[in-house]
């Protein structure tokens, strides 16, 4: 009985040794595992924020993203919007170059008929001129045969006069 308290003191001893090594070797188990969740919390903590500034970062690039398209359809309107007034424009400039080149053409034309009727005037100052010239000659002729003699008088009357009828032609002149 002896033996089996002194063999059942050592079993309890090394039981209560198993136990306490086994509670030992179980806390500083647990408390890795303590230490590891901790890390493992904070580390989804920070992966929270993390992803939170990302979804922050995102709605900040999405509202961005519909600022900049609305500004880039704005200006594509102001940029068509251009483009038709310089278009009206561009067509309002060729209209008035159109009726200025007719008024240019009308008023070369015109230029022209005139230039043709001074070209007549002229020529018909240039005949009058001519006639003038042979009306003076038979004017200087005549005063001459009226100086040459002073009983010639009678024999003036006696010669024809000579009749000029002006015949106005025409001329035409390249222009």
């Amino acid at each position: 009985a002896a033996a089996l308290r002194e063999l059942r003191a050592q079993y309890e001893a090394l039981a209560a040794r198993n136990l306490q090594a086994a509670e030992d070797w179980y806390r500083a188990r647990c408390a890795r595992l303590h230490e590891r969740a901790a890390r493992s919390q904070e580390a989804v903590r920070a992966s929270r924020r993390e992803a939170g500034e990302c979804r922050r970062q995102l709605q900040a690039r999405l509202v961005e993203m519909e600022s900049l398209r609305g500004a880039h359809q704005s200006l594509e309107r102001q940029l068509q919007e251009l483009e038709e007034r310089h278009n009206a424009e561009a067509a309002g400039l060729q209209d008035t170059i159109g009726q200025l080149e007719d008024d240019l053409r009308n008023t070369k034309n015109e230029m022209a008929r005139h230039l043709r009727e001074y070209q007549d005037l002229l020529n018909v100052k240039m005949a009058l001129d001519i006639e003038i010239a042979a009306y003076r000659k038979l004017l200087e002729g005549e005063e001459t045969l009226f100086n040459l003699g002073s009983g010639g008088l009678p024999s003036l009357n006696s010669l024809p006069s000579p009749t000029y009828s002006f015949q106005p032609r025409s001329f035409s002149s390249s222009t």
